[in-house]
């Protein structure tokens, strides 16, 4: 399973580095969304897409991902 860990970029209407600082950990989607004929609302049985982790530096985010 692989992982992408970054740091965010500054939105183009925000003047302030709030959260721009944090690394980010998160899962690679394995597979496609699915489509629900009934409601129309897509899902997916992959769980580890809805986890995000900050970590407040590059080297604790891949002591994490290696642990993991």
């Amino acid at each position: 399973m692989s992982a992408r860990i970054y740091q965010r970029a500054k939105n183009a209407m925000q003047s302030g580095k709030a959260w721009t600082d944090d690394w980010v950990f998160e899962y690679e989607p394995v597979g496609g969304a699915q489509h629900d004929p009934l409601t129309g609302w897509s899902g997916s049985a992959d769980t580890n897409r809805q986890l995000k982790l900050r970590f407040d530096s590059l080297e604790s985010a891949t002591a994490y991902a290696e642990r993991m």
